[in-house]
């Protein structure tokens, strides 16, 4: 058996899931780079896109669903926002390796030689093509109840941290429930040359500045006078 059949015989494993159509498991670990330089494999748009386009899809769907049922007590807005930390590239790319689809994934030289293997970018849409193949193979069941403990597990942690929530959504969300205000922010400063500038940002609730903050960007001034907000007011 060829190392690369031992990866992928890994990855099974460690999903608890044998695949019917084994084949589907060699194209969700096909990088489009490998498939360019082996088109003696089925031609050079035999790889994992298309079934990437259907894992994400898939994987959306899935998450949605499980968060509306885990957290009957939030709103579209924090909903939205878990269900994006818990499918972002990091958290993927995480699920990857875990499942061994790093060692398992198919490159070609150049992408390979360049570290192509530990690229998030390319490990997350393995991960996303992997699910739309075990979704064909097996269906959705088969799908969440392999990554369910592993999603559990993420959304435990990032509900713990709030990673899930940024400064000015956490800062807004808090504001709102304890004064039924909606913060407002403006620039007040900046300062550097057209390709470095510095910004200074104020956060209000109405006319009166609880926060200010300085970034490289609009936005992160804005970030920095939420998170300097919330300090203040005893929920940072």
């Amino acid at each position: 058996m060829s190392e690369n059949n031992v990866a992928m015989s890994a990855v099974q494993a460690r999903l608890d899931y044998t695949f019917q159509r084994p084949e589907l498991l060699t194209l969700a670990l096909t990088h489009p780079s490998y498939a360019h330089e082996h088109p003696e494999e089925g031609g050079e748009e035999h790889h994992n896109q298309r079934l990437e386009f259907l894992g994400d899809a898939v994987l959306d769907f899935l998450v949605a669903a499980w968060l509306f049922e885990q957290h009957p007590d939030f709103s579209e807005g924090p909903l939205t926002r878990l269900r994006a930390t818990l499918v972002c590239t990091a958290s993927l790319a995480r699920l990857a390796v875990d499942l061994g689809v790093d060692a398992a994934l198919r490159l070609g030289h150049g992408e390979e030689e360049s570290g192509g293997g530990k690229r998030p970018a390319n490990l997350c849409d393995a991960l996303e093509a992997l699910v739309g193949a075990l979704y064909l193979d097996g269906g959705l069941e088969s799908v969440w109840t392999r990554l369910e403990p592993w999603f559990a597990r993420e959304a435990e942690t990032i509900l713990a941290a709030e990673s899930y929530l940024d400064a000015k959504s956490r800062f807004q969300e808090w504001v709102q429930a304890e004064t039924g205000i909606t913060p407002t922010y403006r620039i007040v400063g900046d300062s550097g040359p057209d390709h470095a500038k510095t910004f200074i940002a104020q956060v209000l609730l109405g006319e009166r500045v609880v926060g200010e903050g300085v970034g490289s960007s609009k936005r992160a001034a804005e970030q920095a006078a939420a998170q300097a907000a919330l300090a203040a007011l005893g929920d940072g």
